[in-house]
């Protein structure tokens, strides 16, 4: 059995706001070592639960947080920019399932930190379905016949994977305040929880379907102001939606939708706001 895993860090036991998840912040240094604690309980869980090899893919920011270090010997770790498939590079068809950890909600929905990728984007959509980064990641997972067995985050980054995945197990490690305040489990408290999530959700294997992504898919991305728009339509195959801010490219399949997306998010993200 082998099991892969995203960590992203918004959605991290006791993260609440940018000083957290932002390098050159006060909080950074403290929360990538919960971060690697975090990956750490459900690493040993799976392997102590059967798992034969388990990949995880530093999927926050510059990908570059987790502390090699301190994680399970036994783990590879996928680590660095630049990604050709970002949260979810590695990830194939030879994997029994996958885990989300450190998750949080899609932009313009209530949640701790809640975005898409970039703060600049307000919504994503495969044909007219809102995802986010996990709704996205979810897809691809799919397009490998790979489900989603764990999701671990926030409330609403739960709630958010309870929608889109039918019966998939999660863990709630904080409950949502605002966008930058959370009520939180300890780490201590967290990493209970995460063990017996993750012994439950790989008992649980049979019962996921992989979310299977549409065939030839539209991209759809609003972003915050029409720079950003204009920015992203430089990608050859796009064309923005008339008196919108919405940039939409159709794509052969998930794999090339998702790389779509990393190209326009970059582009967008060469906007000056003066």
């Amino acid at each position: 059995m082998k099991l892969y895993i995203s960590v992203d860090m918004e959605g991290i036991t006791g993260l609440a706001d940018h000083t957290h998840v932002d390098s050159s912040k006060h909080n950074y240094d403290r929360s990538r070592l919960i971060m690697t604690e975090e990956a750490n309980q459900v690493i040993s869980t799976a392997f102590h639960e059967g798992c034969q090899e388990v990949l995880v893919n530093d999927s926050h920011s510059k990908m570059n947080n987790l502390l090699i270090e301190k994680l399970h010997p036994e783990t590879k770790l996928i680590v660095g920019d630049v990604k050709p498939y970002s949260m979810v590079q590695g990830l194939d068809e030879t994997y029994t399932g996958a885990m989300f950890i450190g998750y949080h909600a899609r932009a313009s929905m209530p949640g701790v930190m809640s975005h898409s990728m970039i703060f600049g984007v307000r919504n994503m959509y495969i044909n007219d379905t809102p995802i986010g980064e996990m709704g996205f990641n979810a897809y691809v997972a799919g397009y490998y016949g790979v489900p989603v067995l764990l999701v671990a985050g926030d409330d609403r980054a739960a709630m958010e994977a309870e929608q889109l995945i039918p019966n998939i197990t999660t863990a709630i490690v904080k409950e949502t305040i605002s966008r930058s305040a959370v009520k939180s489990l300890t780490p201590i408290k967290a990493g209970e929880l995460l063990k017996e999530k993750t012994a439950l959700a790989l008992k649980n294997k049979d019962q996921i379907q992989p979310l299977t992504p549409p065939n030839h898919p539209i991209l759809r991305i609003e972003f915050a102001n029409y720079g950003q728009a204009e920015w992203a339509h430089l990608m050859p195959g796009t064309e923005i939606e008339e008196n919108t801010t919405i940039v939409r490219y159709q794509a052969k399949d998930i794999l090339e939708a998702y790389r779509a997306m990393l190209v326009m998010i970059e582009l967008a993200m060469r906007t000056s706001f003066c």
